[in-house]
């Protein structure tokens, strides 16, 4: 008898590449030639990765520099390590890996939606607003909460200051905000793990380190990789609106079966839902997701592995019974209608077990 196939719906973790960045991943390795090689095979692989870099441009809408990265976390490293102002504004929401590089700095408020507060930005750019760098994650990666880069963007501008945003999770998904450096990440839109990039309006705002990439990143240039992001980021974006109604039909679903949903009244990517089963921890429902054959995640993918609660939820004032209970769903560009039915089933059944166990455990 056929087993029941699996579903992936883990998509912001990494999801798959592309058929056509493969094809062109393959293609590259015909490039074997060292970019910064000054003779012919060496110019040949340079004009590929140059072609590449202006492609990236292009399907972005980005006018500024490019330097490639293994990933967006190495972006994050690059810019707020090698900042040239003093300080460093953030909020609590972002990122482990924004947390973890400005571990000292200033966080601003957010709301219960894990929205920046408007009014704490302002406040933190009362003082020496030149010499200040706000980060702000334009899409969160636990709960899909879109930040209103717009108003932050018009906010640090006139006063001075420099915008970094980190569009892991919203670049190739939605326009790029109006930021001075932006972190992509291949693996989030379909193309190869161990690429991504910096964004940078001008090489001014950082600190060179010497080596590849204008003396700003050191180490051989990933041209396959390269060629295949480029592909992945020329692909169409329509399958974003049938993943609009896909995650409206998984909310309503949810939220009728006696669940929560994280964030619901916030603007959020269509891509991203977080999910709390009252009464059941977030590491036994992936235990029995996994068994029955569905991949999801609890909280990003980078800390999903450890007992800690969700340092997002708790900004957004859960208490941590509650945001131990969350999971979150990741759509794709293949996610399917079926998909979602067999989520539903699936979480629907360890629910009644949940409360099964709890009506026995009260008698």
């Amino acid at each position: 008898m056929a087993s029941t196939p699996r579903i992936y719906l883990d998509h912001a973790a990494t999801t798959p590449i592309s058929l056509s960045a493969q094809e062109a991943f393959a293609e590259g390795m015909a490039h074997w030639a060292n970019p910064s090689s000054p003779h012919m095979d060496g110019r040949s692989a340079r004009a590929a990765l140059e072609d590449a870099r202006g492609r990236i441009a292009k399907a972005l809408d980005w006018d500024g520099e490019i330097i490639f990265t293994s990933g967006a976390s190495e972006a994050i490293a690059i810019a707020l390590g090698r900042t040239k102002k003093s300080r460093v504004v953030t909020t609590p929401v972002e990122h482990d890996a924004v947390l973890r590089t400005a571990s000292g700095a200033e966080k601003l408020a957010v709301d219960l939606q894990g929205r920046v507060v408007q009014a704490s930005l302002e406040r933190a750019l009362e003082n020496a607003p030149s010499e200040k760098l706000v980060a702000v994650q334009s899409v969160n990666n636990e709960t899909g909460v879109t930040q209103d880069m717009a108003a932050i963007s018009a906010t640090v501008q006139e006063a001075g200051g420099v915008l970094f945003a980190d569009c892991a999770q919203s670049a190739g998904k939605k326009p790029l905000p109006d930021a001075d450096m932006i972190s992509i990440s291949a693996h989030k839109f379909g193309g190869p793990p161990g690429i991504g990039a910096l964004l940078i309006r001008d090489l001014a705002h950082i600190h060179a380190s010497g080596g590849q990439e204008k003396g700003y990143r050191a180490g051989t240039e990933n041209l396959p990789a390269a060629l295949s992001m480029a592909v992945a980021l020329e692909g169409s974006r329509t399958w974003m609106e049938r993943a609009a109604e896909l995650r409206e039909q998984l909310d309503k679903s949810i939220a009728g079966a006696g669940g929560e949903v994280v964030a619901l009244d916030a603007d959020r990517l269509p891509t991203i839902g977080g999910y709390r089963m009252p009464g059941a921890a977030a590491n036994a429902q992936l235990i029995q997701f996994d068994l029955a054959g569905v991949s999801v995640s609890a909280g990003s993918a980078c800390s999903s592995g450890t007992l800690k609660t969700s340092h997002v939820l708790s900004a957004m004032g859960w208490d941590d019974a509650a945001a131990n209970e969350v999971v979150r769903v990741s759509f794709g560009r293949d996610t399917s209608r079926s998909d979602i039915y067999r989520f539903i089933e699936v979480w629907k059944s360890i629910y009644d077990r949940v409360k099964g166990q709890s009506l026995k455990g009260g008698t």
